[in-house]
């Protein structure tokens, strides 16, 4: 089933922070990327919008959409101050589902959040007791340095707006493996495999199956590797272009060696006393047409 999802980024001052390679702002520009694709690939009249929840107040960056040249505009955009404003961000991004065009989408929100949350426990279940009321489901992904207090705080808002579609919570300490890595094997991504795998016209058996999906790899399992391959198709093509440009440039330039400029080890007449090397054929060239000029003479 087709989904509108807004996604809001975490800004503050807090995203500067560099435990996550290469940054904390980075590293979730990173998964935005791979959300958009995954969501986008899963069902192509899903559509995804991208705001943000930092700075003076939360700032809706690129409403619902399926250009991703939007989305990364949006990023771009977007500049690191101040601090998290959770549930306006929340509430914002609620308004903008509201005011989808395609009222048949599921609606989704998810939040990055690496920042201490200000508002406390019981107004946190409260939000999120009315975004369960509202049919909206949310997932969180919480990172950076988690305190005990933040944790609690996120866990008690999604217990609270679980639904039948599914809201989630990773919660993902600093570690060597990157932002977007961890995040594929939580359900916030894995999750789309279950409800958009039919979508692909997956058959088990016949000529169905991994043969169907680019590269043979079903994006909506595995989005990370079938980005990957993507990337590394273009990338290929990309040099193939190249060699080919080369070998055409380096073609061109053999053809242009081959033409004789004239052989100085070439004897200027040969044993007949007529002109050897090239200068043989034009003498007899010239030769036949002398002869055709007799002829008409004689005529």
């Amino acid at each position: 089933m087709a989904e509108a999802t807004m996604i809001v980024v975490d800004n503050s001052e807090s995203s500067r922070n560099g435990d996550y390679a290469p940054s904390r702002w980075e590293a979730q520009g990173d998964v935005v990327k791979l959300v958009f694709s995954t969501k986008t690939d899963v069902n192509p009249e899903s559509s995804v919008g991208l705001m943000n929840m930092g700075g003076n107040t939360p700032e809706i960056l690129t409403t619902l959409t399926t250009d991703f040249g939007k989305i990364l505009d949006g990023l771009h955009r977007t500049k690191i101050k101040g601090s998290s404003h959770f549930s306006t961000g929340i509430n914002v991004a609620a308004l903008a589902l509201k005011h989808r065009e395609n009222k048949s989408q599921k609606q989704r929100i998810i939040v990055f959040t690496c920042s201490p949350i200000a508002e406390d426990e019981k107004s946190l279940i409260k939000l999120s007791k009315r975004m369960k009321k509202n049919g909206i489901s949310i997932d969180l992904i919480a990172f950076g340095e988690l305190g005990e207090d933040n944790v609690k705080k996120l866990e008690a808002f999604n217990e609270n707006c679980q639904s039948a579609e599914g809201s989630y919570l990773a919660v993902i300490q600093p570690s060597s493996n990157l932002l977007r890595d961890s995040i594929v094997t939580t359900p916030i991504l894995a999750g789309d495999g279950v409800g958009g795998g039919a979508g692909f016209g997956g058959g088990e058996g016949g000529e169905g199956g991994a043969n169907q999906f680019e590269f043979g790899v079903d994006p909506s399992l595995d989005p990370a590797l079938a980005m990957a391959l993507r990337i590394s198709l273009e990338e290929e093509r990309a040099r193939q272009e190249r060699e080919e440009k080369r070998a055409k440039e380096a073609e061109g330039k053999t053809e242009l060696e081959k033409i004789p400029e004239g052989d100085e080890k070439q004897p200027l007449l040969d044993k007949d006393g007529e002109p050897g090397g090239s200068g043989s054929k034009e003498g007899e060239g010239d030769e036949k047409k002398d002869d055709d000029s007799d002829k008409m003479d004689t005529a």
